[in-house]
This record gives C-alpha cells, sequence and structure tokens, in this order.
C-alpha cells in the first residue's frame, strides 16, 4: 500500500496512571480481558499498521502481537509524547490515536475520525462529544512531527493546546458520547463492570 494512503494506529499505554494507584491501566481486567484488548480489536479493523504506545511492563504487552514502542525519553511527558514516538516510527501518512482506557470505542467510531480527516482537508480530526472535545481520540497527519516536537521541546504538554495550532475538525459524536467513558481509577473500573 502506498505511504499516501497507509494509516497507522496507536494504542496509548505510556502513562504512570497516577489516579490508578499506578497500576498500568492498558493491563487493568475489564469483563476479563485486559482494557489495552478493546483498543486493539477497534484499531485493528481500520489501521495497516498497529503500535502499542507503553513505557512499562514492555514484555507484557508485546505478548499482544503488535509493535511496541516507548517515548523518545523516560520523562513520561504524556499522550504527546506517545503520540510523537509513533510518528517517528510510522510508515504511513496518517496517525490514529486512541488510549488503552476506553473499552467502548469500536472500529466504526475511528473509521469516522479517518473518514472526517480525508473529507475536511484538515491537520486533525478530533472527537467531539457535543459538549467537549476528547483530544486523545483523533485522526491526524503525520506532517505535523516536527511541530509536535518544538511543542514538547518547549516544555509544552496539553494535547488540546497543542492541536489548536492546526487546522481541526471536530467530528460530532453527540449522539454516542458514552464511546469515549474512559477509566481512571480502580473505583471507575469496579463501577463499569
Amino acid at each position: 500500500m502506498e505511504k499516501q494512503n497507509k494509516v497507522t494506529g496507536v494504542v496509548l499505554a505510556g502513562g504512570l496512571a497516577r489516579r490508578m494507584q499506578r497500576a498500568d491501566k492498558g493491563l487493568e481486567l475489564y469483563r476479563h480481558q485486559p482494557l489495552v484488548v478493546y483498543a486493539l480489536q477497534a484499531l485493528v479493523e481500520v489501521a495497516d499498521e498497529v503500535l502499542i504506545n507503553a513505557n512499562r511492563n514492555i514484555e507484557r504487552y508485546q505478548a499482544f502481537g503488535y509493535p511496541v514502542i516507548t517515548d523518545l525519553n523516560d520523562r513520561f511527558q504524556g499522550p504527546l509524547a506517545g503520540i510523537l514516538a509513533a510518528m517517528t516510527v510510522s510508515t504511513g501518512n496518517t496517525l490514529l490515536v486512541l488510549p488503552c482506557d476506553s473499552p467502548f470505542i469500536q472500529a466504526r467510531h475511528l473509521r469516522k475520525l479517518l473518514d472526517s480527516l480525508n473529507e475536511s482537508g484538515a491537520d486533525a480530526a478530533v472527537a467531539f462529544d457535543g459538549e467537549r472535545l476528547h483530544p486523545v481520540f483523533l485522526a491526524l497527519k503525520i506532517k505535523l512531527k516536527g511541530s509536535l516536537q518544538q511543542y514538547l521541546t518547549a516544555g509544552e504538554r496539553k494535547v488540546e493546546r497543542w492541536l489548536r495550532q492546526h487546522n481541526i475538525v471536530r467530528v460530532d459524536f453527540s449522539q454516542e458520547p458514552e464511546a469515549f467513558v474512559n477509566i481512571n481509577t480502580l473505583t471507575d473500573l469496579q463501577r463499569l463492570h
């Protein structure tokens, strides 16, 4: 497949999960499966290549059968560091991003992000639930790598602030905001079971 049409998908599982007592969120079980599995199942249907961004428990993530990439440094700089790592190794021109802690996301949601990116001509397509943006559910052009590198080098970390420097399209998911429910704490995990 030509680079122009190739989509790289990345599951972000590289954080410290401070609100989850530093448990590795992607490996926590939800309905008898590690949370990361739900993200991988959605991604494999729409991406040409799939990556997992993780900075801990690398061998356990490798067991899922996809390449595991770490952040380019060990400072745990948040989601943007995982996105930059994926951009660096991607063989495509589009990156599809989702977190490891949202078990209700499905392939059709990701297709809608990709379609919106392609139809709009924007630099990034970001999920919008009718009330707020979900900036780690996005499709974006790999060509933004230089901009992202500069932003992180300047000490910035906020995903939404970086995205707003570019031409973004908000993708309306107001009919199904529950797709973006994420699990941040062990209490969230127990409540959703």
